[in-house]
């Protein structure tokens, strides 16, 4: 069998052709593995129809549905490129992706026609030649200058299509937000993809009869791995369209869910539901956990609803696992993030790459199969963070004497607000764009909601302008979650001889908790 991540749907759909594969998480859409590889084969057959080549890059704007998993397997099959888009980001954003990846073809759904649309008239700003529309409600019409997605796929055959790609052929190219303010995409292949599934695989309590809710975004490598994972296990996936804590208590209760994934803040929204308790998670053995740390009262309350959490620190660069952290030890070592995966090598290194002794901090380094190919069109970046096979993550870490790892900060300066990866310099650069901004620095604060949020320190020319018209003017600029969720008025950007925001002596000057 060749090393096709496409080719795992193909093999479940073969040996369990009857088990459930891809339910919708309030059971309105039920699929088999072989209802999904059919499903997979028929998008893959209508896209080499229309001329889709080995390398061609396929994207996907898309809310968590069956129409994204299975074009995910589709486009692997016959040797696309994915490359999953953040629906959360805006036309401008968007619009850079897209034509730093070079995409060609563009899966999207109804929810984000609008957005389309703006791209679409847009022209040769992007290099899409092909628009698929995802039309659903009533009411909904595909737009004029796109092709029905249900009318596509059901034009073609469902046999299984000649497979396109293998091993070091590229997979998807997914984009993190990067520290200079323009977004990096990381290439993953078959290999890399098909060892990150091997290593969690291998290390996590998966089970014959797996029943795993999915609630992350899909464009998200936190929840793209683990539903490739499912294929390969042959575990029911659930799948929420977007994350809704009642609705995940629901779903629980009545599909007799039995694990997960979910960052600490939805943890947190699912036990601050009023009457939880009246829900029956009898089922449900373990959540997985990471983007940011778990408090331990948060920890300790699952555990003693029977439910164990295991945090895992990852990258989008590692293909998701770095460490895990074992439920046993969870309490006991509140601060760790764990051990490395089974095919995993995690060291803690100096600035020359030399493994630092037990005790002593340094820079977190990951080795595996799983390492991603490189940063794409971004050769430098790629130098500096692929060295001597080992990637270098920008974290700050440190091992005790068991061999656990624990994250004692970031090199650089990110904020993690509800799981999602937020860059201080992309917000800066906003700031500084407004004509009443002379300076400005963006640092996070602690948040009960988030995690973490983004706090704005401005510096400004014209004295008449609020913080509310800094906040309005960020609106069609950033995503939501990239947003300042409050900003500060200062006379002066601390920085040091080479012009660099002193971000530690912010983090001094302004209170290190949101005011939510």
């Amino acid at each position: 069998m060749k090393t096709n991540i496409g080719l795992l749907l193909t093999k479940r759909a073969h040996l369990n052709p009857d088990r459930e594969a891809y339910v919708e998480s309030d059971g309105s859409r039920r699929y088999s593995f072989r209802d999904l590889n059919d499903r997979a084969n028929q998008v893959a057959n209508a896209l080499k129809a229309d001329g889709l080549k080995k390398g061609d890059r396929v994207g996907l704007l898309l809310m968590n549905s069956v129409e994204f998993m299975e074009s995910f397997f589709a486009v692997a099959k016959i040797g696309g490129v994915v490359v999953p888009l953040n629906w959360r980001l805006v036309a401008d954003e968007l619009e850079f992706i897209l034509k730093d990846a070079g995409v060609q073809t563009l899966i999207f759904d109804n929810e984000f026609a609008e957005t389309v649309s703006e791209l679409h008239h847009r022209g040769d700003k992007t290099n899409i030649g092909q628009w698929i529309h995802v039309v659903g409600g009533a009411g909904s019409a595909c737009q004029p200058f796109a092709t029905s997605y249900d009318s596509y796929r059901l034009s073609a055959s469902s046999a299984e299509p000649n497979c396109g790609a293998e091993d070091d052929d590229m997979l998807y190219i997914m984009y993190t937000s990067g520290t200079t303010g323009l977004p990096k995409g990381v290439v993953h292949t078959h290999t890399s993809a098909m060892w990150g599934v091997f290593t969690i695989h291998a290390t996590a309590d998966y089970r014959d009869d797996e029943r795993y809710i999915a609630c992350l975004p899909m464009f998200h490598v936190g929840a793209l791995t683990p539903l490739t994972i499912n294929a390969y296990h042959g575990a029911t996936t659930f799948v929420m369209r977007s994350f809704d804590p009642v609705a995940a208590w629901e779903c629980v209760e009545r599909e007799k869910i039995t694990s997960g994934l979910m960052v600490p803040a939805m943890l947190n929204f699912m036990v601050q539901v009023p009457n939880f308790e009246r829900y029956d998670w009898s089922s449900l053995r373990w959540f997985m956990t990471g983007a940011a740390p778990v408090p331990v009262a948060l920890t300790q309350q699952f555990q003693q609803m029977g439910i164990d959490i295991a945090q895992v620190y990852g990258l989008t660069e590692t293909c998701g696992p770095a460490c895990l952290m074992d439920t046993v030890n969870a309490v006991r070592k509140p601060e760790s993030c764990g051990k490395p995966f089974f095919f995993t090598d995690v060291m803690v290194a100096d600035d020359k790459g030399n493994a630092l002794p037990v005790g002593e901090a340094g820079e977190m380094m990951v080795r595996g199969k799983h390492i991603m190919r490189e940063y794409w069109n971004r050769p430098d970046a790629t130098k500096e963070t692929l060295v001597n096979g080992w990637l270098r993550t920008g974290d700050v870490g440190v091992m005790d004497d068991e061999g656990f790892f624990a994250i004692q900060d970031r090199i650089k300066d990110m904020i993690i607000s509800g799981g999602e990866n937020v860059y201080p310099a992309e917000i800066e650069g906003v700031l500084q764009s407004h004509p009443g901004i002379s300076e400005a620095g963006v640092i996070g604060q602690k948040s009960d909601k988030w995690g973490e949020s983004p706090l704005a320190v401005v510096v400004k020319s014209d004295q008449g302008l609020t913080s509310d018209d800094i906040l309005a003017f960020c609106d069609d600029k950033l995503a939501r979650f990239k947003r300042p969720k409050a900003v500060e008025f200062t006379d002066l950007i601390p920085r040091n001889p080479s012009g660099k925001i002193l971000k530690r002596v912010l983090r001094e000057q302004y209170p290190p908790q949101a005011n939510e």
